[in-house]
């Protein structure tokens, strides 16, 4: 059996032209089931549906054979496991070259961000994004305090929270919408294939096959 990590949304649409290069149709819609382990055509393949952030951690640990998740959430799990994909027994493929967007730095319109940079003011930022914020500013000589948020991030400067946060950006409507402006781009995303490394060796046919085949859908 051969066990697909995936999450929700985004990421699980834009995956299922990939499945279907591989020869594999989920036969359940994740957004209409209530299951968590989706069938597939085939018998020794099926889907887990897991929180995007759990990917990485199902995958290293056996859960899944392979999985997809964005370079974000490889990064900061990289994070905790000495700071290297390998580290935490993950083998990284493919660029599948999906789900793209970026990583920004944000803050409400009318602050000054570049002023208080140059004169080494300390930022509050708010992140979810910790290991990749603190890497980006260290880098910068940038002195700030770093607060964790999961989620509605565009309020922490609007609420005093915090200067600046750094966040995933699309289409940059969002923070529009809330009277905020990206004033800096960290890095760009997509999503990408990781494998656990012993399941590579223990089924390597089939899974090389369903590498194969995405790398031949992503080339076309």
């Amino acid at each position: 059996m051969i066990t697909l990590a995936l999450s929700k949304g985004r990421i699980f649409e834009e995956t299922l032209p990939l499945l279907r290069a591989a020869g594999i149709e989920v036969l359940e819609d994740p957004e209409k089931s209530r299951k968590l382990i989706l069938a597939t055509n085939l018998p020794d393949v099926r889907v887990l549906v897991v929180r995007a952030t759990d990917v990485p951690t199902y995958v290293q640990y056996g859960g899944a054979d392979l999985g997809i998740t964005g370079k974000d959430t490889l990064l900061e799990h990289a994070a905790d496991w000495g700071g290297s994909i390998g580290a935490a027994g993950l083998y990284q493929p493919l660029d599948l070259q999906i789900a793209q967007c970026r990583i920004s730095v944000a803050v409400r319109a009318g602050f000054d961000y570049a002023s208080a940079v140059k004169q080494g003011s300390r930022l509050k930022v708010a992140t979810k994004y910790v290991a990749i914020a603190r890497e980006f500013f260290a880098t910068k000589g940038v002195h700030v305090d770093l607060i964790k948020l999961y989620g509605s991030m565009e309020l922490a400067p609007l609420v005093g929270l915090a200067d600046a946060i750094v966040d995933l950006v699309s289409t940059g409507n969002t923070l529009k919408a809330n009277h905020l402006v990206e004033v800096e781009r960290i890095m760009d995303i997509s999503s990408r294939l990781v494998v656990n490394q012993a399941a590579l060796k223990l089924k390597q046919a089939p899974i090389r096959r369903i590498m194969d085949a995405f790398a031949g859908a992503i080339a076309q």
